[in-house]
């Protein structure tokens, strides 16, 4: 919840009850139904005015002032609304589940395989180094005069029958 302009509606609350910080402390608990209350200090970081003041408390705390001064919630907080214009989710690439049309349809150089599987660079270079140790070359490598360039369709699809097996 936030408090109403900065606190002001809190604290002629408070003034018109004749609490002060401490009191209304321990008023919270006198309402809170088995539980501790609030403390001195977080009471103080509500209704207060200087640095240490917080415009945003949790709904219990609001609820438990509200009550303490016989006030309607909604008389000295508000619910503040977001709305997102964008998600705030870390995109991800996915890989598969017929997701194959978003692949270049091109050659890719070692760099670009690299930065598109997120992988490093010297990681491909290990991959080619165990397939050469086997006999093998290693799936969608093409060599173009002295330079590699990867069929990323073929290297996705080893990669899904290695993670398969």
């Amino acid at each position: 919840m936030r408090r109403l302009d900065r606190g002001a509606p809190l604290r002629a609350a408070m003034q018109a009850a004749g609490l002060d910080i401490g009191r209304l402390a321990a008023k919270t608990t006198e309402v809170d139904a088995g539980g501790p209350g609030l403390s001195r200090a977080m009471v103080g970081f509500i209704v207060g005015q200087g640095k240490t003041a917080r415009e945003e408390c949790s709904d219990h705390a609001a609820t438990l002032i509200a009550a303490a001064l016989d006030r309607e919630v909604t008389d000295l907080f508000e619910v503040p609304v977001f709305a997102l214009s964008k998600s705030t989710s870390t995109r991800r690439t996915k890989i598969g589940n017929g997701r194959r049309q978003a692949l270049p349809d091109r050659l890719m150089d070692q760099r670009e395989l690299a930065h598109f599987l997120r992988k490093s660079p010297s990681w491909i270079d290990k991959q080619i180094q165990l397939a050469k140790e086997r006999g093998e070359l290693w799936p969608g490598l093409i060599y173009v005069g002295n330079s590699r360039r990867f069929d990323p369709h073929v290297v996705l699809d080893s990669m899904r029958q290695q993670r398969a097996a």
